[in-house]
């Protein structure tokens, strides 16, 4: 096969790699609002995709398939290299992150971490005030009669113990928020 087919070939799969190489450039150019493991990765990217232009326009100038080859062999370790690189950094980045989620999710006093009886304490008071509810309409419905006009309280008392629990639930989690935001706070 000629050089200059090889050349076109590789010039040609060069020019559509842009779906990768274009992003990889805008990478690079955020800077610091990029992990560094993205960034390397882009990196890696472009010296890949710079090796394969450099090899086409060898192809087309050197008269021998050496220099191209030793060129493509470099430019292949070369990415390696920064890939195997930005894989170590993004490692190390989710455990960073990892790290700061589980310091977020404490299970310190007070707090509604995930660990935490928080959740627990609403679902046991809301539950209690079901019950009353119930037990409340089913004493309300037996002691009654069907001709009293003031029916409505087997609907309306349920309802207020309810409410009452609810209010109850409610008050529960603003303090564990607010002891929560006060326990997070750092002094100045």
């Amino acid at each position: 096969m000629a050089h200059a087919v090889l050349a076109l070939g590789v010039s040609v799969v060069t020019a559509s790699g842009s779906v990768w190489y274009l992003p990889a450039v805008a990478d690079l150019r955020a800077g610091a609002d990029r992990p560094r493991s993205r960034r390397s990765s882009a990196t890696a990217c472009l010296s890949g995709w710079a090796t394969a232009a450099v090899v086409a326009v060898l192809l087309l100038v050197a008269d021998s398939w050496r220099p191209a080859a030793v060129l493509a062999v470099t430019g292949a370790f070369l990415t390696a290299a920064f890939r195997t690189r930005a894989r170590a950094q993004r490692r190390n980045e989710q455990r960073e992150a990892a790290r700061h989620w589980a310091s977020l999710t404490d299970d310190t006093p007070g707090t509604a971490g995930a660990g935490g009886r928080f959740p627990y304490a609403v679902a046991a008071i809301l539950g209690a005030g079901l019950a009353v509810a119930l037990a409340t309409a089913t004493l309300l419905l037996a002691a009654g009669s069907e001709d009293d006009p003031h029916r409505w309280t087997v609907a309306a008392v349920p309802a207020a113990v309810v409410a009452g629990f609810l209010t109850l639930a409610f008050t529960r989690t603003s303090m564990a928020r607010r002891r929560a935001a006060g326990h997070l706070r750092t002094p100045r």
